[in-house]
């Protein structure tokens, strides 16, 4: 990870070899990876334990701890899951409704190829794994997730919880769902 004030670029081999290089600018995340990087050794992701010694940040301690707090449900792949279907929620809401089913199908295959490039992944496994059945499943019958409200011109942004489109996103999805 490189980071210059508070944008940070993340270079990284993932699974099958595939490259990636993912921006992101967050002022206080940059002065938490900046303060890792201070550590020596090669891991970004470690930590001084009580004795001051250098312990490295696995997948599994992060799956651990996302256990923990959550009392058992959420793993990693999770945040992974609901990125490709909010990057599939916004392609489908930029696309618009379909004139027809075979346009619809199109149309989701455009969508799933975008989750894909982005994710890095095929689209067989982010059509399969990360991108929410239900969302392809309205937009086939002619429903797409609402655009978010519009932000009150007094607010500025919200930390630790979910932006206004997730949040449309996610209402979306669990009135398809309970339905």
């Amino acid at each position: 990870v490189r980071v210059d004030g508070h944008q940070m670029r993340f270079t990284f081999r993932g699974k099958s070899g595939v490259s990636h290089s993912v921006s992101l600018v967050d002022r206080r995340l940059a002065r938490i990876i900046q303060r890792c990087q201070d550590l020596p050794g090669q891991d970004l992701f470690q930590f001084l334990d009580s004795d001051g010694r250098r312990q490295a940040v696995s997948s599994g301690d992060v799956n651990a701890y996302l256990q923990e707090v959550t009392h058992g449900g959420i793993t990693a792949k999770d945040f992974r899951t609901w990125a490709g279907t909010m990057i599939a929620a916004r392609e489908l809401r930029a696309i618009g409704p379909a004139a027809n089913r075979k346009e619809a199908e199109r149309n989701i295959v455009r969508v799933i190829d975008a989750v894909a490039e982005r994710l890095g992944n095929t689209r067989a496994v982010c059509r399969a794994y990360y991108v929410h059945p239900a969302l392809l499943a309205a937009y086939l019958e002619g429903r797409i997730a609402p655009s978010p409200e519009p932000v009150p011109p007094r607010r500025e942004r919200v930390t630790a919880a979910l932006r206004r489109d997730e949040v449309a996103v996610l209402q979306f999805l669990q009135g398809i769902t309970s339905a």
